[in-house]
């Protein structure tokens, strides 16, 4: 396993569990032992960053993780990092920085978790109601108080991260990055690497579109994202498996499958972190033939031409950011 460091936090894993499934909501459901062996399985492979927010099942992963986490020594093993800043009612979800909010969301985090502090502590979404530099005032004062060791955002812009760091310190961003969505390369990319600003990338697979799994059948049931999203929907799903068909082809090469390509690229291409989804023990298994290997300069460019021939209509992951509250 690769490792990396993220502010203060050294010997951060380079690929980190993630648990939005973990919660179920948006993934059809959860069952508690499973997720709870699967968090298990990743500290005992050597990932120690352990990805959750209180959005996630409003609750149910935080409280997955907690119960995981609680049991042996596994919570003095893990690099636990959460979010704050979503708010629902009634199942809707919104975005919610208010200084007070915040204050009562550490709160509830740290119960759900088990833990009086959190390693690693992220801005889910930026709330266009509330000042950037208010929200940075009210971690800095967290991380002040102990309850929180380093400061991250999710999803904010170059001049949304610049103002953030302009009140506190901060350690990393966490943007969609993958294959088929690069738009993090013109600015977010760039930005983060010249103010030193860890990147942590969700969505390595395309919610598992470079799984290698994906067929034309498949369909997308119950509260499945999978239905709102514009890349599963034709013409452009084809499109987009085709692509994979020919990557998986690079893949072979390297004596991998297109799940390591698209984890090992993000990783190449400037990720301190990628994150893995996983909701049971078994997904896990193929993460060890991400490490000890790497993409040059060729198979990058023929990777490009692949996505440039058969992703002509490209689409980004616009579709899952959430509103702004009501003022």
């Amino acid at each position: 396993m690769e490792y990396t460091q993220i502010g203060a936090l050294k010997d951060v894993s380079r690929v980190g569990l993630g648990t939005w499934a973990i919660g179920g909501w948006m993934w059809g459901g959860t069952e508690e032992q499973e997720s709870i062996d699967t968090i298990h399985a990743a500290l005992d492979s050597g990932i120690n960053l352990i990805d959750t927010a209180p959005v996630y099942g409003f609750g149910r992963s935080e409280e997955i993780v907690g119960k995981a986490l609680a049991q042996g020594d596994y919570r003095e093993r893990a690099v636990l990092a959460t979010k704050v800043a979503l708010n629902w009612n009634d199942g809707k979800v919104f975005r919610d920085s208010r200084p007070q909010r915040i204050v009562e969301e550490v709160e509830d985090s740290l119960r759900r978790l088990q833990t009086d502090v959190i390693d690693l502590y992220q801005v889910h979404w930026p709330d266009p109601l509330v000042p950037i530099g208010d929200t940075a005032e009210a971690l800095l004062k967290l991380k002040e108080s102990g309850k929180i060791r380093a400061i991250g955002v999710s999803n904010y812009s170059p001049e949304q991260i610049r103002e953030f760091a302009d009140v506190t310190a901060l350690d990393s961003n966490q943007p969609p990055y993958n294959l088929f969505e690069r738009g993090i390369e013109t600015d977010i990319l760039p930005t983060c690497k010249k103010h030193d600003v860890a990147l942590i990338t969700y969505g390595a697979l395309c919610r598992g579109l470079l799984s290698g799994k994906m067929s034309p059948e498949r369909e997308f049931v119950g509260d499945d994202l999978r239905q709102y999203d514009p890349k599963f929907k034709e013409p452009r799903f084809s499109h987009y498996l085709r692509a994979v068909e020919r990557l998986e082809q690079i893949a072979q090469r390297h004596g991998r499958s297109v799940l390591h390509l698209a984890v090992r690229w993000v990783l190449d291409m400037g990720s301190s972190v990628a994150l893995w989804g996983a909701r049971n023990p078994q997904q896990l298994d193929p993460v060890d033939q991400v490490d000890g290997w790497s993409l040059d300069a060729q198979t990058l460019k023929e990777i490009d031409t692949i996505l440039q021939e058969e992703v002509t209509d490209p689409v980004g992951p616009e579709f899952m950011a959430p509103p702004a509250r009501k003022e």
